[in-house]
């Protein structure tokens, strides 16, 4: 077999304000700053996860006003969704946390569970828990010096 990638890298995701944003993501999506850079004339920052297996996020800086979510249907659909293991605290503590959350669906049997959110910016994020979903580990030292 020719494999041609090994696996997604990464998601960027647009925005216009970077230590907001950077505070935002790791404040409720638990990722840490691992580099922040100017790169074809905009800043660029790469977030990691705690998992080891997940890719990274790199919020680029932009003066456009359009954040992403694709039209499914007529329908704002968001541009990437984060497992869950515990959906419904997750939305339970976004709610509290008053995040720009709309409600929690389940589909089929109880298989899978999602709700949509926007971060700080706009964007349209999916939190997404399945029994299909693959077990990770933590990254070794990620939360040593977390602010």
């Amino acid at each position: 077999m020719d494999i041609k990638f090994n696996r997604i890298g990464y998601v960027y995701v647009p925005i216009s304000n970077m230590e907001a944003s950077i505070a935002w993501y790791a404040k409720h999506l638990n990722f840490k700053l691992m580099n922040k850079f100017e790169d074809r004339g905009s800043m660029l920052a790469v977030l990691h996860h705690p998992h080891r297996h997940s890719i990274a996020l790199l919020l680029i800086e932009t003066d456009q006003p359009h954040r992403l979510e694709i039209n499914r249907n007529g329908k704002p659909f968001p541009i990437m969704a984060i497992n869950c293991t515990d959906i419904e605290q997750t939305h339970q503590q976004f709610r509290a946390a008053q995040l720009d959350v709309e409600e929690l669906h389940t589909l089929g049997k109880g298989e899978a569970k999602y709700f949509y959110f926007r971060d700080n910016e706009g964007n349209l994020l999916e939190a997404a828990w399945s029994i299909w979903d693959m077990e990770d580990e933590l990254k070794d030292n990620f939360f040593v010096n977390a602010e």
